[in-house]
C-alpha cells in the first residue's frame, strides 16, 4: 500500500471514538467497531484515490458508492457550489422554478433517446424510483386503466430502501424486518447466465430470451390489466454486474409494448458513463418509458437524482386540473443543479464518455487474468462496472455456505482489500462477489493496480478456506 508523506495527527482516536458515540452508519453492523474494529474514516480525496485521516492512500474502486464519475477533487465544482450558493442557495420547485433546475433538466433531456423530455428532481436515486412508481399508477388512472398498479422487478435486483422501493427490491434479507411491505411487486429471474440452467450458459441469446419472456410470463399471471410497470437496471447491481445478454431489451420493449405496461430503466448506478454512454438504455439500444437517475449527476459532490418520462406520460398533466401530488423540499436544489451541470461541462470537456468506451475492454482484460485463481468463478460486467464472483470450486461452480460466507467476506476480504490499498465491496447479496466500479478517469496503472491488490488478497483468502 502506498503511503501519503503527509503526516500523521492525533485526531484519529478522538474521531473514531466519537464515531463509535454518535455516528450510526448505514449497512452497518456495529458490533465490529464495539469489539476493538476501527472506523474507517476517510478525510481527503484526490482523482482516483481517498486518504483516511492517517495520511494512508487507498485507490477508490467504487467510486465512493457508484458515484465519483469525475473523481475526487474537483476544485471547479466546489467552485460552482459555492457561486451558486451566494447567489440563490435555495429555492424549491413547487410550483416555481429556478434557473438551473431548468437548464439541468434541458440538459438532461438532451441526452435522452425518444421523448423522454420532462424531468421531475428529487434529492436520491430511492426517491426517483418511489416518484416513477407513482407517476405509473396515477398515469394509468388518469388514462381509465385504475386496476394497473402492480409492479414487476427482478430477483436479488436493489432499488432503494424507502418502503415502495424497498418493495422493489429482490433481496429477502433486506425486506424481513420491515414487513409487510407494498405486496403488489412481482418477482422475475435475473440475468445472471453464470448460475442459469446448463442447457442455456452457452448461448447468451437463447437465456436472454427466456429470461425476458418470464417477464410476459409473469404479466399474464398476474394479469395485464392490473400490471402497470416492470423496472429493470440496465446492468444489475446487486448479486455481481449481470448484463443483458443480446436481444434481452429489445424482447422486454416488445412485451410491455404488447401488454400496455411501462418499462422504467432504473440508472441510478449505470447513468453518466459507467457502461459508456450517458443513459445506459442508449448503449444498450431500448428506449424506456421512464429513467430514473442521481449518483454520478454531480459526480456526488452534491446531492440529486431525476425520474425522466416520457412525453406521452406527461400528456395528462398538461390540461386541467391534474397535478402530480408528490415532491421533495430539495429536489432539484439550486447548487446541486450548478454542480451538476459544472461536472456535465467536465464530462464533454474530457470526453469520459469517449474514455470509458475507449478503454472499458482493456478493463476488463485486466480483471479476466484472475480467473487463473481457483477461488474466481466469473468476472462480468460492462464499462467500469464489474463484477468478480467467487466460488469453493470452478469446475461446479459450488458457492460459498453462508457460515463460510461470513467467514471469507466480512472475516477477511473486506478488511484486507482495504488494509491493502484498495476500497470495493465484497458483497454476498445473492453468491459472493467483489464489486468494482473505479471512478471514469483511471487507465491502465489503476486497473493494474486493482488486479494486483484483487490478486495478492484472493490468493491468501483462498489459503484461508
Amino acid at each position: 500500500m502506498t503511503t501519503s508523506s503527509r503526516p500523521s495527527t492525533d485526531r484519529r482516536p478522538r474521531l473514531d471514538a466519537s464515531a463509535r458515540d454518535h455516528l450510526w452508519m448505514h449497512f452497518t453492523r456495529h458490533s465490529t467497531f464495539e469489539t476493538g474494529g476501527e472506523v474507517p474514516i476517510i478525510a481527503r480525496g484526490d482523482g482516483a484515490y481517498v486518504y483516511d485521516v492517517a495520511g494512508r492512500r487507498y485507490l477508490d474502486g467504487l467510486s465512493g458508492l457508484f458515484v465519483v464519475q469525475v473523481g475526487h477533487g474537483r476544485a471547479e465544482l466546489a467552485r460552482a457550489a459555492a457561486a451558486q450558493a451566494e447567489k440563490l442557495a435555495f429555492f424549491p420547485v413547487w410550483s416555481y422554478a429556478h434557473p438551473k433546475a431548468v437548464e439541468l433538466a434541458e440538459r438532461l433531456a438532451s441526452y435522452t433517446p425518444g421523448d423522454l423530455d420532462r424531468v421531475f428532481f428529487t434529492t436520491g436515486g430511492g426517491e426517483a424510483v418511489e416518484s416513477a412508481w407513482k407517476l405509473a399508477k396515477q398515469y394509468w388512472k388518469l388514462v381509465g386503466k385504475p386496476y394497473k398498479h402492480k409492479v414487476i422487478s427482478r430477483a436479488v435486483a436493489y432499488h432503494g430502501t424507502t418502503h415502495g422501493a424497498l418493495s422493489l427490491t429482490g433481496i429477502p434479507e433486506l425486506k424481513q424486518d420491515y414487513e409487510p411491505l407494498v405486496s403488489t411487486a412481482v418477482r422475475v429471474p435475473n440475468t445472471n447466465i453464470y448460475r442459469a440452467a446448463e442447457g442455456l450458459r452457452n448461448d447468451p441469446k437463447a437465456f436472454g430470451l427466456w429470461a425476458a419472456d418470464r417477464i410476459a410470463e409473469a404479466i399474464e399471471f398476474e394479469g395485464p390489466e392490473t400490471v402497470a410497470a416492470v423496472f429493470l437496471e440496465p446492468v444489475q447491481n446487486a448479486g455481481g454486474c449481470f448484463p443483458p445478454p443480446p436481444g434481452y431489451f429489445q424482447r422486454v420493449r416488445e412485451i410491455c409494448d404488447a401488454y400496455d405496461v411501462l418499462l422504467v430503466s432504473d440508472e441510478v448506478i449505470c447513468a453518466f458513463g459507467r457502461i459508456g454512454s450517458m443513459f445506459a438504455c442508449t448503449e444498450f439500444g431500448y428506449v424506456p418509458d421512464i429513467i430514473t437517475c442521481a449518483k454520478g449527476m454531480t459526480s456526488g459532490y452534491s446531492p440529486i437524482g431525476a425520474m425522466i418520462a416520457s412525453d406521452r406520460l406527461f400528456e395528462p398533466f398538461r390540461h386541467g386540473p391534474t397535478t402530480f401530488l408528490h415532491g421533495y423540499t430539495f429536489g432539484g436544489h439550486p447548487v446541486s443543479a450548478a454542480v451538476a451541470m459544472a461536472n456535465l461541462d467536465i464530462f464533454e470537456r474530457e470526453r469520459l464518455n469517449e474514455h470509458v468506451t475507449a478503454t472499458a475492454p482493456a478493463f476488463r482484460r485486466t480483471l479476466e487474468r484472475l480467473l487463473d485463481l481457483p477461488i474466481v468463478g466469473d468476472v462480468r460486467g460492462e464499462g467500469f462496472f464489474y463484477g468478480i464472483e467467487l466460488v469453493k470450486d470452478r469446475t461446479t461452480r459450488e458457492t460459498f455456505t453462508p457460515d463460510e460466507c461470513e467467514h471469507l467476506l466480512r472475516g477477511f476480504l473486506s478488511k484486507a482489500l482495504f488494509e491493502a490499498g484498495l476500497y470495493c465491496r465484497a458483497d454476498d447479496r445473492g453468491d459472493p462477489v467483489i464489486q468494482l466500479a473505479p471512478p471514469l478517469i483511471v487507465d491502465q496503472a489503476e486497473f493494474d493496480e486493482i488486479e494486483s491488490i484483487l490478486r495478492s488478497v484472493l490468493t491468501e483468502a483462498w489459503k484461508r478456506l
